[in-house]
């Protein structure tokens, strides 16, 4: 097997990896405040994470089916932009979720 194609799949397996990661990081700040899909990409990529509008988008529209964000549609100049926020449910599952991160970052981190 060559070496890129080892790469390749590696960087798909640490994907897979970072997805709950991901979805838990959108959902934060979600929490926080509006989010749109180019903001979270440009977030995201301060953190590390590459993703494409092609993987975000439909990560939002899984959140946002699960009930955990809701969008409307917002102008933006002479565009439209899609503007997600956190429901009751989805601040609750990230508040669910903080004790599990904890409890996660103490086995990895604190743990050794």
């Amino acid at each position: 097997m060559s070496k890129s194609k080892i790469e390749q799949e590696s960087a798909v397996a640490d994907r897979d990896l970072y997805s709950g990661l991901i979805r838990l990081h959108v959902l934060h700040h979600a929490v926080e405040g509006p989010i749109f899909g180019l903001g979270m990409i440009e977030e995201l990529a301060r953190h590390g994470y590459r993703i494409s509008p092609g993987s975000l988008y439909p990560l939002l529209q899984g959140l946002e089916k699960k009930g955990y964000l809701r969008s409307t549609e917002q102008r933006n100049g002479k565009s439209l932009r899609r503007v997600y926020r956190a429901t009751p449910l989805g601040r609750k599952a990230l508040a669910a979720s903080k004790s599990k991160v904890r409890e996660l970052f103490h086995e990895l981190i604190e743990g050794d």
